[in-house]
């Protein structure tokens, strides 16, 4: 298959009239200033966006918890609501809803940071990882790349055993997680089955060295330092910040994602770089819930990469993901530039942060996962092409490419149809 775009971004900059080959899922050829010829894409076409990070389940909260000014912590309480409500049906009805935006919005992979593992008070399904399936279910009618990162939860907090709805997170011990997830083998080249370490508080430092083990060579992703209390909690109990924890207990690789790093010390900062960590930024989310702004450019200065995820869905925007990191970056520094676009560029498309090494570039030998950005909508209009950071929205992709597979053309999602009426009915079944 031969695709013509107008302008591409490749890995040396955006180009135009590019031809891109496509065999097998994979792109064979790559030419600049090219004649149209074959499927012409009209406007900008980058490697498809990673979502890091993701909670599908708490897509339903979107727009129900600003009655209140609340904090992160009674927002929990809300989620934690919701979480005792979902069964493997209803929760394959959402998320696949949730992955089909996100495949509207540029997304071509995720990883699904899952802890909604057993039915209400814990008590497992016939298939202890149910829950898991109708995920990969999901994702695969929802024509997007999985990383089911099957998460350990075993505390209800710092010295606390888990109560209510937390107990459908828990396997009991670390062991039991272990040998539950270890049966956990979806057969799809586009799935990936790593492994969280769900936070500090919810996983003692005596089981860290399990779930660094079973995760050898896989991806492994934490919640680190998001909320400030966290941290004074975690200095009061085990007189160290959850950094130096995770590090003592043998979670910190190149394979680890640390997702937030919003609160970290000088010191942190150098242990993630040294580990080879990367730090997965959320910024709708930590905006959404007054988390604070991360050290982004630090980090990266410090050569820890960063990598991009929409958390809570209260967006569900690569554009607005991408351009937050900038933006956040400008405030806090009181500086404009923060990040080349290169840089932003990196940070939106990381894939391998999740597994899947081939993808997140347009170049031959990679995955043919392409998105469509149009210049001519009312956001985009007069934009340089390199600047669709700063000015487009999800509502203007127009194509999607997974795997040389068409998902998405001119904004019609090819499998799923009429997504927002499938979420609008499953939220309000779930609220109700």
């Amino acid at each position: 298959m031969t695709y013509w775009c107008e302008y591409a971004w490749l890995p040396a900059g955006v180009a135009s009239g590019v031809r891109i080959d496509v065999t097998d899922g994979h792109i064979s050829a790559v030419v600049t200033g090219q004649p149209r010829n074959g499927t012409v894409l009209t406007g900008l076409t980058v490697p498809g966006f990673a979502n890091v990070h993701s909670h599908a389940f708490h897509r339903a909260l979107r727009g129900r918890t600003h009655a209140d000014r609340g904090t992160f912590w009674t927002w929990r309480e809300l989620m934690y609501r919701l979480a005792a409500r979902l069964d493997p049906d209803s929760y394959y009805s959402l998320a696949r809803g949730v992955y089909a935006e996100m495949v509207l919005a540029g997304y071509t992979s995720v990883g699904e940071f899952h802890y909604l593992h057993h039915a209400p008070g814990g008590r497992r399904y016939a298939d202890p990882n149910a829950m898991s399936a109708v995920l990969v279910a999901a994702a695969q009618d929802a024509g997007i790349r999985l990383c089911l990162l099957d998460t350990c939860y075993l505390t209800g907090g710092f010295e606390r055993s888990v109560e209510g709805p937390q107990l459908r997170f828990g396997d009991g011990t670390v062991h039991a997680w272990a040998e539950r997830v270890s049966a956990l083998r979806p057969e799809s080249e586009h799935v990936v089955v790593g492994a969280a370490v769900h936070s500090v508080r919810a996983v003692p430092p005596e089981a860290l060295p399990v779930v660094a083990d079973w995760a050898h060579g896989r991806p492994l992703h934490v919640h680190l330092s998001e909320q400030r209390t966290e941290n004074e909690d975690c200095q009061r109990v085990h007189g160290r910040t959850p950094t130096a924890v995770l590090a003592d207990g043998g979670v910190l690789g190149p394979r680890t994602v640390a997702v937030h790093a919003t609160h970290l010390s000088g010191n942190d900062m150098s242990t993630l770089s040294r580990c080879g960590v990367r730090a997965c930024f959320c910024p709708t989310t930590e905006r959404d819930l007054g988390d604070g702004i991360g050290p982004g450019r630090a980090l990266l200065d410090a050569g820890v990469a960063l990598c991009l995820g929409s958390d809570s869905h209260a967006v569900i925007d690569p554009f607005e993901e991408t351009r937050a990191l900038e933006l956040n970056e400008r405030l806090a520094s009181q500086a404009r530039g923060r990040f080349t676009g290169a840089e932003l560029l990196a940070a939106a498309t990381a894939h391998d942060a999740l597994g899947f090494a081939d993808v997140g570039r347009i170049a031959p030998g990679a995955a043919a996962d392409l998105v469509t950005v149009a210049l001519d909508s009312v956001r985009t209009a007069g934009a340089e092409p390199d600047g669709v950071f700063f000015a487009a929205s999800a509502a203007d992709v127009t194509e999607v490419l997974v795997a040389g597979r068409r998902v998405v053309h001119d904004g019609v999602h090819s499998t799923v149809p009429r997504p927002a009426a499938l979420l609008a009915e499953e939220v309000e079944r779930l609220c109700r």
